[in-house]
């Protein structure tokens, strides 16, 4: 059994993460004994499928969705979820991948002519 110190500790995560999970009823609050409440191996579980959700891009509404999959083994709409989020990480990798070249080409740019202003920060409306 685990403090919420220790919990936290063991997912690498803050105590006021915790307690932002479960106030959004992504983690159970278990009742306390003697003042401290207890964690056990699966609110550890629970909370490292929370975080790797979580970089995963999911939204916490998502993840909690999530969640109720597991319990109930949905496995056709845990990978409808899986595509939608794939599909908006490839648009977001696209939008990355041309801001990154324009930032190439700005920089080459800059680099070539050091007389007038700069196209880095002109192209940010400095």
């Amino acid at each position: 059994m685990l403090t919420i110190g220790k919990l936290a500790a063991a997912c690498d995560v803050g105590v006021e993460t915790v307690r932002f999970y479960q106030r959004k009823g992504l983690l159970e609050t278990p009742s306390s004994e003697g003042g401290v409440r207890h964690y056990g191996n699966e609110d550890v579980r629970r909370l490292r499928f929370i975080r790797k959700a979580q970089a995963a891009g999911f939204s916490l509404a998502e993840i909690g969705e999530l969640i109720g999959l597991d319990a109930s083994h949905d496995h056709t709409r845990a990978r409808e979820l899986a595509r939608t989020r794939i599909e908006a990480l490839e648009v977001r990798i696209r939008e990355l991948q041309q801001a990154r070249d324009s930032l190439r080409q700005l920089a080459a740019e800059c680099e070539a002519d050091d007389s007038g202003p700069c196209p880095i920060l002109e192209s940010f409306g400095v």
